[in-house]
């Protein structure tokens, strides 16, 4: 049988409608001249997902796991079943807009020193959605999913990190280095990693380097996989030209608490693995200093009768944030 151009991997848990809308937009994304063969790894949904693409979607491959693997592990189980010449790993709570996908490819079929690539994320409503990433240092690691973030969103770490300062233009004959405005937003651009909610990999650099590190449940897997990608020689670049609707969180809103822990959590394996224990236990204890501080701001609001019912479920995730000492 011959191999399809595109593998898309599809790492599922209780998002059944959003995972409909995802499956039934991968055609359009694809065009007519794209090969591509979809496989959902359903992680133990108890909304009748594994179900619903067993009778609405059967050309596609599905594995029903009996128990929630995490995103990097159904998508290493995919992964050893995909096919393509090139492999998608997509979230389910996207949709792919009409030729996202065809334009990825192609853009990788024209780069063979690109290891991966992703494309421009879009909010529901039609906002861009940061997706571009360097990676990160002491300073940024403390202005991502932190309260520093939520207090002060715009600081000049964090626009650093999402590389909004400015862009590294790249064109076909070469590449022109340095910070450039935010008006060539619209070219692809060589950047450290991409937000693993789209992310196209080659099957040459995946056979190099490895798929996703289990020892990460979900959160900065492909963080992890891009640098690695890049010690091996590789390049990982932003796609602004194709783009895909992204419903950013839908799975992991159902356990707040459960978001922040394997968040902060795995941050702490990166910085472990790639900079060193002193590196990880110096983010591990600011990350939890910064939630102390702000659960006691949230248990004084309370005391204060401030919207009570929100303090209340704030203070009981970050309360299970600290009892895990992010270990």
């Amino acid at each position: 049988m011959t191999a399809p151009d595109l593998s898309v991997i599809i790492v599922s848990w209780n998002v059944r409608d959003l995972l409909r809308a995802c499956l039934a937009s991968l055609v359009a994304g694809a065009g007519p001249s794209l090969s591509l063969e979809a496989i959902v790894v359903d992680n133990a949904s108890a909304d009748g997902s594994a179900a619903m693409v067993a009778a609405e979607f059967p050309a596609v491959q599905l594995i029903a796991n009996q128990e929630n693997r995490g995103f990097t592990g159904g998508n290493n189980q995919g992964l050893a079943l995909a096919r393509g010449r090139y492999v998608l790993f997509l979230n389910p709570d996207t949709v792919v807009l009409p030729g996202a996908l065809a334009i990825m490819v192609a853009y990788l079929e024209a780069h063979p020193d690109v290891a991966a690539l992703g494309p421009q994320l879009r909010y529901g409503d039609g906002r861009p959605q940061s997706s571009a990433r360097r990676f990160p240092t002491l300073a940024t690691a403390l202005c991502e999913s932190t309260p520093l973030e939520w207090h002060w969103p715009n600081n000049r770490w964090a626009r650093a990190y999402r590389m909004e300062e400015g862009r590294q233009k790249m064109e076909d004959g070469g590449e022109a280095t340095g910070d450039l405005p935010s008006s060539i937003f619209n070219l692809p651009f060589s950047v450290d990693w991409v937000v693993g909610a789209a992310l196209l990999a080659r099957r040459e650099a995946l056979d190099q380097v490895g798929g996703f590190d289990e020892g990460y449940f979900m959160y900065s897997e492909e963080l992890d996989w891009c640098r690695r990608a890049a010690l091996a020689g590789w390049r990982t670049v932003y796609l602004p030209a194709a783009e895909i609707v992204h419903y950013e969180g839908k799975s992991s809103e159902q356990a707040v608490a459960a978001r922040h822990i394997r968040f902060h959590r795995s941050r702490v394996r990166y910085f472990r693995k790639f900079h060193g224990r002193a590196a990880a236990e110096t983010v591990r204890l600011a990350v939890l200093g910064m939630f102390a501080v702000e659960w006691l701001l949230e248990a004084g609001k309370w005391l204060l009768g401030s919207r009570r019912p929100l303090r209340r479920a704030r203070l009981a995730a970050y309360g299970c944030l600290l009892a895990s000492g992010l270990r």
